[in-house]
């Protein structure tokens, strides 16, 4: 069972992909701010969640640029980043891979596959290279 956050303000796609990845065992906390986003991803060590799931589509998150100030700040040394975006929304994708996120994909693909993405990430090296797709 991997620790997960879902970082979205979006509650009934949240609700889903916290559903989904529970039915799949994962321990799944839902943040809808930035200082939530902050405090949950604050634990070192094996408090740490192993993936953090970021909604893209909503631009007043502002995801990407979350992830990369954590990235910058050492906070996700122990996480791996999975993004999901807007289909129409192609600088959403552009703007997390130069952020540094593991993994983007499709809000489609999210819904369909959350589950194996999030648990091929959790069981992948968190040093290892940036994911595309």
């Amino acid at each position: 069972m991997a620790r997960v956050v879902t970082f979205t303000a979006d509650l009934l796609f949240g609700s889903r992909v916290q559903g989904t990845l529970a039915a799949a065992g994962e321990d799944v906390e839902l943040v809808s701010d930035r200082e939530s986003l902050h405090a949950a991803v604050a634990e070192a060590g094996a408090g740490a969640p192993e993936v953090l799931v970021v909604d893209l589509t909503d631009a007043a998150l502002r995801g990407a640029e979350e992830v990369r100030a954590l990235h910058d700040g050492g906070a996700l040394s122990h996480t791996r980043t999975l993004g999901f975006y807007s289909h129409v929304e192609a600088e959403a994708r552009e703007r997390a891979q130069r952020a540094g996120f593991d993994r983007v994909v499709r809000r489609s693909r999210m819904a369909r596959e959350g589950a194996a993405l999030v648990a091929r990430l959790a069981s992948a090296d968190p040093a290892g290279e940036p994911g595309r797709g």
